[in-house]
Parts: structure tokens; C-alpha cells; sequence
């Protein structure tokens, strides 16, 4: 069954990325995760996403397209990527999260992937 596994970092975290001081021991963590996960086979996609500074937001109300760009209010969190795996099973996909440096610095949301129809 695929998972998305939703990292999520504190704004301190998160700005470690471009800390030179911070970026090596950072990279290093989720360098080797990546690693792990992949030598064990179960990465279908994924990738890290730049900082919320850089994000645009659409809604459509009442017909009218909304657009705003960043920088958005201060939050606790946000969103610094995504792998979708491919395991067994819900227990299988929380271990792999919480293996992850965001477990320990932020948050993982665990998703299951809504598969499509089968084709034929």
C-alpha cells in the first residue's frame, strides 16, 4: 500500500537548511534517511520543497480567483516535503516516519494514497 509521508518543520528547523553553521549536520540527517529508505527499496516519489516565502495560494470564492503570494503569517510549522513509500501496511509506513528528523523536530502526517481506477 502507498503512504505519503508529510514532513512538517518548527521555522527554527527549517531555517537550519541555509544556517552554515546548521545546513551540514541538517543535510546530513535527512541525507541519510533519504538513504535508508532507499537502499530499502520503498520510495515511489519525493521531494523537499523550498522555504513558505516562496508559495502561492489560489482559491476560487464566489468565481473570483484569489491569488496570494508569500511571505504568509508566522506558524509553528511548515511543510518541508514529501516521499510517497510503497510498504505493507499503516505500522510499517509509522516506522519509516518516525525515523525521520522531523519526527523529532516537527511533525509527520502519515496519508494513504487514494489509488485510481485500475486500468483494462
Amino acid at each position: 500500500m502507498q503512504y505519503m509521508l508529510i514532513f512538517n518543520e518548527s521555522t527554527e528547523i527549517f531555517a537550519a537548511r541555509q544556517d552554515p553553521a546548521q545546513a551540514g549536520p541538517y543535510w546530513g540527517a535527512w541525507t541519510a534517511f533519504i538513504g535508508a529508505m532507499r537502499e530499502s527499496g520503498i520510495i515511489i516519489n519525493g521531494d523537499g520543497l523550498q522555504g513558505p516565502e516562496t508559495a502561492t495560494t489560489l482559491r476560487i470564492r464566489d468565481g473570483k480567483t484569489e491569488v496570494q503570494d508569500g511571505p504568509f503569517p508566522d506558524t509553528k510549522e511548515s511543510l518541508g516535503g514529501y516521499f510517497v513509500i510503497e510498504v505493507p501496511d499503516l505500522d510499517t509506513a509509522m516506522t519509516w516516519a518516525a525515523r525521520s528528523p522531523a519526527a523529532t523536530n516537527g511533525s509527520v502526517e502519515i496519508r494513504p494514497v487514494m489509488m485510481g481506477p485500475a486500468a483494462g
